[in-house]
């Protein structure tokens, strides 16, 4: 357990941190997945519809810092070359 004040805002802060963190990953996984399973049941136009708040999401949790810019760069790609 944090002793000193430091360290106890240290572990407030993780905590929210973590939150938010979480909120990000979750939306941005299940927004490549639904993408990804468009793309494989043939769904192409519900994909492409989608894309944008798949980048939108990318894009924003790479400014804050969840995944680093070039791993939201390769994801747009990836997708964008399987549609």
């Amino acid at each position: 357990m944090a002793i000193t004040k430091s360290a106890k805002k240290a572990l407030r802060q993780n905590i929210r941190h973590k939150k938010r963190n979480l909120i990000y990953k979750n939306k941005m996984k299940g927004l490549v997945k639904q993408v990804k399973s468009f793309i494989k049941e043939k769904k192409i136009k519900e994909a492409k519809e989608l894309l944008p708040q798949v980048y939108k999401i990318l894009d924003k949790s790479a400014k804050i810092g969840i995944i680093k810019k070039n791993t939201a760069s390769r994801k747009k790609s990836r997708l964008a070359k399987s549609l």
